[in-house]
């Protein structure tokens, strides 16, 4: 049981290691609008790659063998990280982090969850991620249903706390950036997403 965690560790490092549109939200996130807005957001993020473990162990198969599902998320999630791009892009107000204070507003924790539940749910390449995890451990003979189910919390648990980690540091900077600083940040947050839903769609 303890090598199945440790070897979860493993790929949820590997996977933390990767940076994709995620990591430059998450870093915006907690400049713009602070730790606990980026915390909510990581939440959004842990809760897609829940569901996406969920389909994937349960239904490896017949995702894999469904090839017009992979499109019709390669085109969707292009277009809706290009929309994101474009709205970071246009955006002219940049407000200074806050104080992560006790709470945030109940609509702000909304808006925070639901985007980083949908930047990282409609990334084609984090479903085929699991799916190849999937794949991988349909080939572990040896594990038993606990072993599984430590393997993917050793995944998902690296991933949020490194996640929390990322942001932190970044709200740890905030003093040192300046509202132009932030304006130029969303400007090239905007571009990267672009960027990312044109070869997204372009590789689909």
């Amino acid at each position: 049981m303890i090598a199945a965690l440790g070897e979860g560790f493993s790929v949820g490092l590997l996977l933390s290691a990767l940076i994709g549109p995620v990591f430059f939200a998450l870093i915006q996130a907690s400049l713009t609008n602070g730790f606990r807005y980026a915390a909510t957001l990581a939440t959004g993020i842990l809760a897609s790659d829940l569901i996406y473990v969920l389909i994937t162990f349960f239904g490896i198969k017949f995702i894999a063998g469904f090839e017009s599902f992979q499109t019709y998320l390669g085109y969707g999630g292009g277009l809706i990280l290009i929309g994101f791009g474009i709205s970071s892009i246009l955006k002219k107000k940049v407000n200074r982090p806050n104080s992560g204070g006790i709470d945030l507003p109940r609509a702000k924790k909304r808006t925070a969850f639901a985007k980083g539940f949908g930047i990282n749910g409609i990334n084609p390449f984090v479903m085929l991620f699991w799916i190849s995890i999937a794949s991988v451990v349909q080939l572990k003979e040896s594990f038993t249903q606990s072993d599984f189910l430590l393997y993917y919390v050793g995944i998902l648990g690296t991933v949020f706390l490194i996640d929390l980690l990322k942001a932190f540091i970044a709200k740890q900077l905030a003093p040192l950036v300046t509202d132009r600083v932030l304006f130029w940040l969303n400007k090239a947050v905007g571009v990267l997403m672009i960027g990312y839903g044109i070869r997204m769609i372009w590789m689909t």
